[in-house]
């Protein structure tokens, strides 16, 4: 029997793939603006459909056709859409130009017309006058033909197996006629930063990770959650593709490297406090990670995030220790660099999470998930080095299509 069909919009590096992948959807299509996203997507996702392209200017027929998907059903449509603007008075925040993005999710929605949809987002979208725009999107999703699961839920990813405190909200519709889903249980136990990246050599003992994203080497791993992370545990509740990969790589690791003064800043700042400097967090083994944020983009500054403080390290976390805490296998590779490897964790929803709320969906599609005998390849890994004009040149979009970015260097706290 044939896995159920899923389409990513607005998919970023891949998050909301993987957990809808993971919970038993082949993910035929990812439509992304960003060519450096597609590029890291068309790596982890060999089976998916990489389409490079604004949702503004592109059509559910068009989605169907470069995805093979003609005359077939699909059974979900799932993004999380930026969204920028504020309800104006005597205005439809969908009217904002700011928000077109969000109708243009509704409307792809109506026209590949799924069983189901997934609309993910901010928490500030549920207070004070952002909630007259969520009302208006559950509106729109109405007169396109969905049902909104009511009330909408707030999901925080700790409660999902996620060792980080990161809230997200999510609205889940189904086509009306179609039984709708229910949001997912929390589950019971929750865990910590110490059996996410614990195991993980440090990167600063590895002269070739100054230059380099990875290095082999050998390592003891413990806690099952990151055994399961590194493919040395089964999930039972995962069904997605097992990829080919060393687990003896240690990947997403590039260095940070950090001047005298900020490392004895790091060691004097107790575990679970901020870095009254630099602003950053640490870590504390027996506690949840903040939320990873992604910072802001090239049009506005090009800011790095703060960096979380390893909890024994005297330097921030790496795009590897990163991943960990957002639920990513260790297969799951990043942009090689720093900037853009944090930038994509950081836009993503940890694929746990996602798992959750697409497991109630496979639920009503009354399918019994399997996992596929499949192994699959990864891609190329230079489709993880290219900058943004070799990678506007590989998927055929102008270099223009993402602001570029202004290179701004903070040599007291990071030396990047």
């Amino acid at each position: 029997m044939s896995r159920p069909l899923g389409i990513d919009l607005f998919s970023g590096a891949g998050g909301m793939s993987l957990g809808f992948e993971k919970a038993g959807f082949d993910i035929a299509a990812s439509v992304e603006i960003d060519p450096i996203h597609c590029a890291t997507h068309k790596y982890n996702f060999p089976l998916c459909t990489t389409i490079c392209a604004s949702v503004e200017k592109i059509s559910g027929d068009e989605i169907r056709k470069l995805a093979g998907l003609e005359n077939k059903d699909i059974d979900v449509v799932f993004g999380g859409a930026p969204c920028q603007g504020f309800s104006l008075i005597g205005k439809r925040a969908l009217d904002d130009p700011r928000n077109q993005l969000v109708s243009h999710y509704v409307r792809l929605v109506k026209e590949l017309s799924p069983k189901f949809c997934v609309f993910e987002n901010v928490k500030g979208l549920t207070i004070g006058k952002h909630a007259k725009f969520l009302s208006e999107i559950i509106e729109s999703l109405n007169d396109a033909g969905y049902e909104v699961l009511t009330p909408y839920k707030v999901l925080n990813a700790s409660k999902f197996g996620v060792p980080q405190s990161r809230e997200r909200l999510f609205l889940i519709a189904a086509k009306k006629g179609q039984e709708l889903p229910q949001y997912p249980t929390e589950l019971e136990y929750s865990v910590t930063v110490g059996d996410a990246i614990s195991d993980l050599p440090d990167a600063d003992k590895f002269f070739q990770l100054k230059k380099l994203d990875s290095v082999e080497t050998h390592w003891t791993t413990i806690s099952n959650y990151a055994r399961v992370l590194r493919g040395l545990e089964k999930d039972k509740d995962d069904y997605g593709y097992e990829r080919k990969f060393n687990v003896n790589l240690l990947s997403s690791s590039l260095r940070t490297e950090h001047t005298k003064l900020s490392q004895q800043r790091f060691v004097a700042t107790p575990n679970g406090e901020t870095e009254p400097v630099s602003r950053f967090r640490k870590l504390d083994f027996n506690g949840l990670c903040n939320t990873l944020r992604a910072g802001t983009d090239s049009a506005r500054g090009a800011f790095t995030s703060p960096r979380p403080i390893h909890p024994a390290l005297p330097r921030v976390i790496t795009v590897r220790e990163a991943a960990r805490l957002h639920s990513y296998p260790d297969w799951f590779r990043f942009h090689s660099t720093k900037w853009h490897g944090f930038r994509q964790l950081g836009n993503s929803v940890p694929p746990f999470l996602a798992r959750a709320v697409a497991s109630e969906i496979i639920k009503k599609l009354e399918v019994s998930p399997s996992k596929p005998k499949k192994k699959l390849d990864l891609g190329d890994e230079w489709l993880l080095t290219l900058d943004m004009k070799s990678a506007a040149k590989l998927f055929e979009v102008p270099v223009d299509t993402i602001a570029q970015r202004t290179r701004k260097e903070k040599k007291e706290v990071i030396n990047e």
